[in-house]
């Protein structure tokens, strides 16, 4: 191999190209996952919202009224998502038979 190796030379291309490829998926990989603080998962006021399919305002309102637990925290409000869990099965309504 002689000469200088310059980012269009094949191998280089084909190299970055498989870089590339592994860090998209390493992305997909740790774009679902969220650390646990004491085994619990914590959710953003953005993915609660999400999840209920309500506003971030209407998730406000409940949080005013008592109506959902939460954790404010230098200025970041978080949600256990076990306590997300606990609320939904609480109201939840069977269907009639």
């Amino acid at each position: 191999m002689s000469g200088i190796i310059t980012n269009e030379h094949e191998r280089v291309v084909r190299l970055f190209g498989s870089l590339d490829r592994m860090l998209s998926g390493i992305e997909r990989l740790v774009a679902g996952h969220r650390p646990t603080l004491g085994g619990e998962r914590f959710l953003t006021d953005k993915e609660v919202s999400r999840r209920l399919k309500i506003s971030r305002r209407t998730l406000q309102d409940w949080r005013t009224n008592g109506q959902i637990a939460y954790i404010a925290l230098g200025g970041k409000v978080l949600y256990k998502e076990s306590e997300i869990q606990k609320m939904l099965e609480k109201y939840h309504r069977k269907a009639w038979q």
